[in-house]
């Protein structure tokens, strides 16, 4: 199979980076250590290519009302021009088609960030629902690199990431400095042409991520490089996101998964009385599993994804993300446990042939370079 590739893979290779099948994405893992990448970002700047998310915009008179209907949070909160706002796609039996940004740029104009390996069944998905509305939106999608229009995404995390984006784009930093987060503008006329400037992440961190033109990819990789931002591969992406306590999708949630079991009842907007996908299913089902944080108290054993979890009173759960933080030098996981595990609990992990204590905690574990979980 012939994987695709983002505007950047030449300048991966060119850096030596370790190449991977990412869901069918040829993508960097490393480019050389890490667990220096991973610092990198959480003590100065470090930067992604995250160009295999699909950048999709929604347009037309109709967009606030389609997407007001499509997605689980309510996008009536987006009224000022740039805010962003997160939320999960609900089938109609209330599980997790994807989790995705929705920025508001006009009232024609929303653009959607969705996951790599979910963007073809999306913008399917979309599709089907603008046809079953009759809303009469505009879907376009910005991810292949040979069409008009396409976008390449980088984001620059970590405490030192604006100082050293604005160095690369001057004219973002106007904007930038008056952006709280969870904010986006576009940014016109800069060297590499007209930019989107979010002010999100994935680390845990603060910083940006950045929508180029295809076209001027390498070009803007290669002024960040000069800035001293250190280019930072798939591994790192994954230990900064799990120690932020950011599900990733495929993995901590899916469409089996209920949103409010995934940790996400954040994201579901149940308040108002606008109707959504799922919305019906979702409160039908409840919630039947919590997510938690879990560190490893014991030796012997690393926590990994479908480990399985026993509380005090014998109930079961499972590990959907686990590793070894090169922030905190523990091992951590996400889990997704009983209702009756309590923060604070001891519970086991069954580690192959063993079953190791392990503490439940709060949620993330790390932020904005400080530990939050003990």
């Amino acid at each position: 199979m012939t994987l695709s590739s983002t505007p950047l893979n030449s300048a991966h290779r060119a850096a030596g980076a370790k190449m991977v099948d990412f869901g069918g994405w040829d993508m960097p893992v490393n480019y050389g250590s890490q667990i220096e990448e991973h610092h990198a970002v959480r003590q100065d700047a470090g930067m992604f290519d995250v160009s295999h998310m699909c950048v999709v915009d929604i347009e037309g008179a109709g967009a606030r009302a389609f997407l007001r209907g499509l997605l689980a949070n309510n996008v009536d909160k987006l009224q000022a021009p740039g805010k962003a706002l997160y939320s999960c796609m609900l089938n109609e039996a209330g599980f997790v088609i994807d989790d995705l940004i929705v920025y508001f740029f006009r009232e024609d104009w929303f653009r959607l960030v969705v996951n790599a390996g979910t963007a073809i069944k999306d913008i399917a998905w979309i599709e089907q629902r603008n046809a079953a509305t009759g809303s009469g939106v505009t879907i376009t999608q910005r991810r292949d690199g040979d069409r008009d229009g396409a976008m390449a995404l980088i984001a620059v995390q970590g405490p030192n990431a604006r100082a050293k984006v604005y160095q690369v784009l001057p004219a973002a930093q106007a904007p930038g400095e008056a952006m709280k987060p969870f904010n986006a503008a576009i940014v016109d006329n800069t060297q590499f042409g007209t930019v989107m400037v979010a002010r999100t992440g994935y680390t845990g961190e603060d910083g940006f991520e950045l929508g180029f033109p295809a076209a001027q990819a390498e070009n803007a990789w290669n002024a960040l490089l000069a800035a001293g931002v250190k280019p930072a591969g798939l591994g790192a992406r994954d230990t900064l996101r799990l120690e932020a306590g950011m599900n990733l999708y495929g993995q901590d949630m899916d469409d089996t998964v209920n949103p409010l079991d995934a940790g996400l009842a954040w994201t579901i907007d149940l308040v108002s009385e606008r109707d959504f996908v799922g919305k019906a299913a979702l409160i039908a089902m409840g919630q039947r599993f919590q997510f938690v944080g879990l560190i490893l108290r014991e030796k012997g054993g690393v926590l990994r994804a479908h480990q399985k979890v026993m509380s005090n009173s014998g109930s079961t759960g499972e590990i959907t993300s686990g590793t070894f933080s090169p922030s905190m030098q523990q091992a951590i996981a996400l889990a997704r446990v009983p209702m009756d595990v309590a923060i604070g609990d001891t519970v086991k992990v069954e580690i192959r042939d063993k079953q190791l204590a392990a503490s439940v905690v709060k949620l993330p574990f790390v932020r904005n370079g400080k530990i939050l979980a003990v």
